[in-house]
């Protein structure tokens, strides 16, 4: 199965080149960058840290989506948009794993997926997908008497926040209560701020270091406290999982799938 990687010269592009490379049943189809980007022509076995191996880094993303069976994006927003509508053009499953998506993004894509088959998530890993469903579970099972906390923290670089993980799970949460998340959702605590709402789902963000990815789900009720966590210690995690729900996707009808889908959670 020929899997392509557009923004394949970033860190991610580079972890999932390398990751296809190492699947049974996989192959490279190619990588593209955006146009001027200093890595066009550049080999992308070299780039996935092996040997040249005579492909190079293209500037056409349509190209790419034509030549591939599936193509992983791991990108900025905006990118992602511009991908889901080549997908959508060319019939190409698509995986999107970026983060900081607004729902106006989301709209877009979903718009997309009605021609195409595309997976987006704001986390491949199984362990945290595993985790958002657990903690659905708990929201449903436990009454908003348990105030519910979603504590994440990322390497000094990560540009969003909450983080896309976050988000992930507090949406978990909203299900398993079956309220709104916007409605609910708390994100910043400063100054004199008065009580805690009742049956809001609240947000801290922790910034520094070289740290992958930690989160924490906290259901404090009056006497005992409930702690779900998932720590991340490779960036790898993400790129396995991409890879896998790329091999998942294709002969999937048009829609919008989740990482659950592929887990079959």
């Amino acid at each position: 199965m020929k899997i392509g990687i557009v923004g394949c010269a970033g860190r991610m592009g580079r972890m999932l080149m390398k990751q296809v490379l190492e699947t049974e049943g996989a192959e490279l189809a190619g990588g593209s960058e955006r146009a001027g980007s200093p890595f066009i022509g550049q080999d992308l076995g070299v780039l996935a840290g092996g040997q040249p191996d005579g492909m190079l880094v293209g500037d056409s993303a349509h190209a790419l989506f034509a030549a591939s069976d599936a193509v992983i994006d791991f990108t900025v927003p905006a990118a992602s948009c511009e991908n889901a509508a080549l997908a959508a053009e060319t019939g190409t499953p698509l995986v999107i794993g970026t983060t900081g998506l607004t729902a106006a993004h989301l709209d877009t894509i979903r718009a997309c997926s009605e021609k195409v088959a595309i997976m987006q998530s704001f986390n491949m890993s199984m362990g945290i997908n595993l985790l958002a469903d657990l903690v659905r579970r708990a929201a449903a099972a436990l009454p908003d008497t348990f105030d519910i906390e979603i504590v994440e923290m990322h390497h000094k670089h990560k540009v969003d926040a909450p983080s896309g993980t976050a988000l992930l799970l507090g949406s978990a949460a909203a299900k398993g209560r079956d309220v709104d998340l916007d409605a609910v959702s708390q994100r910043v605590r400063d100054g004199y701020t008065g009580e805690r709402n009742r049956g809001d789902i609240g947000f801290a963000t922790l910034r520094g270091g070289d740290v992958v990815g930690e989160h924490t789900v906290i259901l404090a009720g009056a006497g005992e406290r409930i702690e779900l966590t998932h720590r991340a210690t490779t960036r790898v995690i993400f790129a396995a999982g991409a890879v896998r729900a790329a091999q998942w996707l294709v002969g999937h009808k048009p829609g919008l799938y989740s990482m659950t889908d592929v887990l079959g959670l």
